[in-house]
């Protein structure tokens, strides 16, 4: 059976920790100001994982908030994976060479899928997909700009490359609490063959337990964010659930 992981999020811009609605920079919400102090405290309510995005450098196209990220790897003992513009072997080696577990490559794949599969057999089980997607198409730079490019043709393609998982974020749930979609992750870890971590829209314990129902289907975690800082989730109740 597929393992199952619960990732909490943490958004950083400006250094702080924050949530956007539907990847909308203008709809923020801030919920603090020390992203290593919220990580511990998911750490002390058992999570084994932490998952970090930096939200300026996927709009700035490279690192910005890298200091507060290695922050989180020093202070706590969870396995990181980082996402937001990493788009270089210099920035991939970057973040791995200081304790991060692994890197999302998102934009850049779309953009130069030679790079991407090169990562991908450079560093093999370190390099994370991520397909954001509006309307099934891929979204780039921070969503901020829609490709023309179907996320299950991208995801064949990097499995091609050697990809093994992949983190699927429907931008339209993302942030609303209105419930993941479920049926766009399994069909795309069906469609691929590859694990899928499912991300957005997650509102309480039954879209945690809806979604562990699919790991037959390939679809191996869920990314939880404004659902904990709101406490419409517990995060040590759901780590309980999909254990």
């Amino acid at each position: 059976m597929t393992a199952f992981n619960l990732f909490p999020a943490i958004d950083i811009r400006n250094g702080k920790c924050v949530r956007l609605q539907q990847g909308d920079y203008n709809r923020e919400t801030i919920y603090g100001d020390n992203p290593a102090r919220i990580a511990a405290g998911f750490v002390e309510d058992g999570a084994t994982w932490v998952h970090v995005v930096d939200l300026d450098g996927a709009r700035d196209k490279h690192p910005v908030n890298a200091e507060a990220i290695f922050r989180i790897v020093e202070k706590t003992n969870a396995r990181v994976q980082v996402g937001g513009g990493i788009r270089t072997e210099r920035d991939v080696e970057y973040y791995l060479s200081r304790g991060v577990d692994r890197v999302i490559l998102g934009s850049v794949a779309v953009q130069n899928p030679d790079f991407t599969a090169k990562m991908l057999a450079s560093y093999p089980g370190r390099i994370v997909i991520g397909l954001d997607a509006r309307n099934g198409m891929v979204a780039v730079n921070g969503w901020l700009e829609s490709s023309d490019v179907q996320a299950e043709v991208l995801a064949a393609e990097m499995v091609a490359a050697g990809a093994d998982t992949f983190i699927f974020t429907d931008i339209e749930k993302d942030g609303m609490l209105a419930g993941p979609n479920v049926e766009a992750s399994a069909a795309l870890a069906k469609a691929s063959g590859a694990n899928v971590i499912a991300s957005g829209g997650v509102s309480g314990l039954d879209d945690v337990r809806t979604l562990v129902r699919y790991r037959e289907t390939g679809v191996s975690g869920v990314i939880v964010g404004k659902a904990l800082y709101t406490d419409a989730l517990d995060l040590s109740e759901a780590l309980k659930e999909v254990k």
